[in-house]
C-alpha cells in the first residue's frame, strides 16, 4: 500500500507537519502514515568512563552504565510513542479517520529509502527538534534525504497555510517535465492555478518549451501563467513567488541545469531554512 508518510519529531514544526501530511492525504485519498525515527545516537550514554574505572569498581559501574542505557533506550521509546499519539490526535481532529503510527531505529534517510515502495509522499519539517529558525535534527538530514530518497518529498515550514496556488521550477530536464504530468494529473493540486518559471536565456526554444508545459497543465484543467526569466536562479524564483503569492513551489532535485544545481547545497539549504512556504522535491 501506498502512502503519505508525516515524518514527526518533537519538533515545534510538528504542527505543520501534521497539517501538510493531513492536507496531502485527503487531497490524494491516500492513507496517513505517522512516522518517528529513534536515531540511535539518541539511546546512547553520552560519557563513556570505562578507562577511568578501578578494577574493584569496574564491573559494578559498568552494569550500571549498562541500567543507565537500558532505562535510556525505554525512555526514547516512550517518548516517541508519546510523540506518535500527539500527532495522531492532531490528524483525527483535521479529519483523517484512519492513521497508521511506525516508529523505528536508525537515521530517517536510510529508513524511508527501506520504506521507499510504501511512499507515496513524505512529508519533513524544514526545522527539526531543539530548533526555530536553524535546521537541526530532521532539517539537518534533508540534504541526506533529498540526495537518497526517490519519492516526492514535501519539506513543510513552521506555519501551515492551506495551498492554493502552485509553481514549478522548470528547465524543460526529464525530472522537470515529470513534474509538469503530476501537476497536471495529481489531485494534489487540484483546481490550483499554476505558475512554469524558467530561469534561462529568452530563446525561442526555452519559449516553446514553456508551450508545451502550459498545454499539458491546461489539458489537467489548470489555469497557467509561464514565465521566461533572466538572472540569479534563487533570487530570481523567490522574487516571482512573493510577487505572486504562490503558496507552494515545486522543484525537481538533481541534474545539471542552473535550477537543479541551484536545488542542493549551501545556498539552498539557506534557502529552505528561511523559507515560509512549503516545497514539494521531485527525484
Amino acid at each position: 500500500m501506498s502512502y503519505v508518510i508525516g515524518c514527526i519529531d518533537a519538533a515545534t514544526a510538528n504542527t505543520a507537519v501534521c497539517d501538510y501530511s493531513a492536507w496531502a492525504a485527503q487531497q490524494l485519498s491516500a492513507p496517513l502514515m505517522l512516522l518517528h525515527v529513534l536515531e540511535n545516537h539518541e539511546r546512547e550514554a553520552s560519557t563513556d568512563v570505562t578507562g577511568n574505572i578501578g578494577l574493584g569498581t569496574r564491573e559494578g559501574l559498568l552494569e550500571q552504565l549498562a541500567e543507565l542505557d537500558a532505562q535510556r533506550a525505554k525512555l526514547a521509546l516512550k517518548h516517541g510513542h508519546m510523540v506518535l499519539d500527539q500527532a495522531a490526535s492532531k490528524v483525527r481532529e483535521l479529519g483523517v479517520e484512519t492513521v497508521h503510527q511506525r516508529q523505528r531505529h536508525g537515521e530517517l534517510a536510510e529508513t524511508l529509502v527501506e520504506m521507499e515502495g510504501d511512499v507515496r509522499l513524505a512529508v519533513l519539517g524544514l526545522h527539526g527538534e531543539d530548533s526555530v529558525n536553524q535546521l537541526h535534527k530532521v532539517g539537518s538530514h534533508l540534504e541526506t534525504v533529498i540526495r537518497t530518497v526517490h519519492r516526492p518529498l514535501l519539506l513543510t515550514p513552521d506555519a501551515f497555510s492551506q495551498p492554493q496556488s502552485a509553481m514549478l521550477a522548470f528547465d524543460a530536464s526529464a525530472t522537470t517535465k515529470k513534474g509538469i504530468e503530476l501537476l497536471a494529473q495529481s489531485p494534489l493540486f487540484k483546481g490550483m492555478p499554476v505558475h512554469v518559471v524558467m530561469v534561462d536565456a529568452d530563446t525561442s526554444d526555452n519559449r516553446e518549451r514553456l508551450e508545451w508545459a502550459a498545454e499539458q497543465l491546461r489539458a489537467g484543467g489548470h489555469d497557467v501563467e509561464t514565465a521566461l526569466l533572466a538572472g540569479d536562479v534563487e533570487q530570481a524564483l523567490h522574487l516571482y513567488q512573493q510577487q505572486h503569492s504562490i503558496d507552494i513551489m515545486v522543484m525537481g532535485a538533481f541534474g545539471h541545469s542552473r535550477i537543479r544545481q541551484f536545488l542542493v547545497g549551501s545556498t539552498t539549504m539557506r534557502m529552505l531554512q528561511e523559507s515560509t512556504t512549503p516545497v514539494l522535491v521531485l527525484r
